[in-house]
């Protein structure tokens, strides 16, 4: 599979080289609108590469985006230039949307002329309405990275209380990959066993306090991260390399990821089939109440933060299916 990265900052850097890693591209081409900056990533990344399976690397202009089977796009403002690090802003990665549009119209303007059929990737950060906004700008096969990287944080969390690996947790963040996130509580478990069951066995167990705690750490990982190293980066490489692969092999796993959603108008994260043409249908989850209101809330911030931008729907690429959720 070919994969183009657009923009070689710290994002766009990490995901190269978790994609090297995971081998599940054979072309990887990296594109910047400073072509030294791209040249010179993909030079540094492909002296490892010799230890990874085989796979072309290399910098390349827009031309190049031809025959990409998906393509990521990490270029834009991220938080700690736009301004989004205050844990007090309920706007949070919202705040870059304005800005970050601007980008990405000159990026689907190409995209959409040079390869209309290949599956787009948002990674920028706010993901979900700069989705939105490449939808509505004629790009209709459109993914984000949504609420995965979230959900594999809630699940950390969780496996690191509980003294077990986090791959025996089950837990999801939906909805927005921002501060309106939804965490589905009622369903989180370990082994099956309810969280809530877990935490009632343990002697002073404060239900409320556990979740508020975990909540925040998973909320505010990233303004944690930039305050330690300056950019939140290799997280969200290692998904977006994860994402490729699930692609790549058509797995049709069932992950959190970002896709338009009819019922509610926008795109957010619900547990969906991907494989090889996207996301194949989403499925909704059994919700408490209090997380279907949140559920709800959530995509209407994110409804709020695309109605600002003003952008309006073109009529849809005749070849551009397998972009929007069928929900089950």
């Amino acid at each position: 599979m070919k994969v183009a990265i657009i923009g070689a900052g710290a994002v766009g850097s990490a995901c190269v080289t978790a994609l090297v890693m995971r081998g599940c591209a054979h072309e990887i081409v990296i594109i910047d609108r400073t072509p030294a900056r791209a040249i010179g990533l993909a030079t540094d990344v492909r002296y490892g590469a010799t230890l990874s399976p085989e796979v072309n690397v290399r910098s390349g202009d827009y031309s190049d985006l031809k025959g990409a089977a998906l393509v990521a796009i990490t270029a834009g403002v991220n938080e700690k230039t736009g301004g989004a690090t205050d844990r007090n802003d309920p706007a949070g990665r919202l705040r870059l949307l304005d800005t970050n549009v601007g980008v990405y119209a000159d990026i689907i303007s190409k995209l959409q002329t040079i390869e209309p059929n290949a599956l787009a990737l948002v990674v920028t950060d706010p993901p979900d309405p700069l989705a939105d906004a490449t939808r509505l700008m004629g790009h209709d096969r459109v993914l984000s990275t949504g609420t995965y990287l979230d959900s594999l944080r809630f699940r950390f969390h969780l496996a690191r209380r509980f003294g077990v690996s986090a791959s025996s947790v089950g837990a999801h963040v939906l909805g927005e990959h921002g501060t309106s996130e939804v965490f589905t509580w009622s369903s989180a478990s370990v082994a099956g066993a309810p969280i809530s069951a877990l935490l009632a066995r343990l002697p002073d167990h404060d239900l409320e306090k556990f979740r508020r705690d975990v909540e925040d750490e998973v909320r505010y990982a990233n303004i944690s991260i930039i305050e330690g190293i300056g950019a939140s980066q290799h997280g969200i490489g290692m998904v977006t390399a994860r994402i490729a692969e699930i692609i790549a092999r058509d797995e049709r796993i069932v992950i959190p990821i970002g896709c338009y959603n009819p019922k509610y108008g926008v795109t957010l994260s619900l547990p969906s089939i991907v494989g090889r043409q996207g996301v194949l249908r989403t499925i909704e989850p059994e919700l408490s109440t209090d997380e279907r209101e949140k559920l709800q809330r959530s995509a209407d911030t994110l409804k709020a933060a695309l109605d600002r931008i003003k952008l309006s729907a073109p009529q849809p690429h005749p070849d551009s299916a397998g972009a929007k959720a069928k929900p089950t």
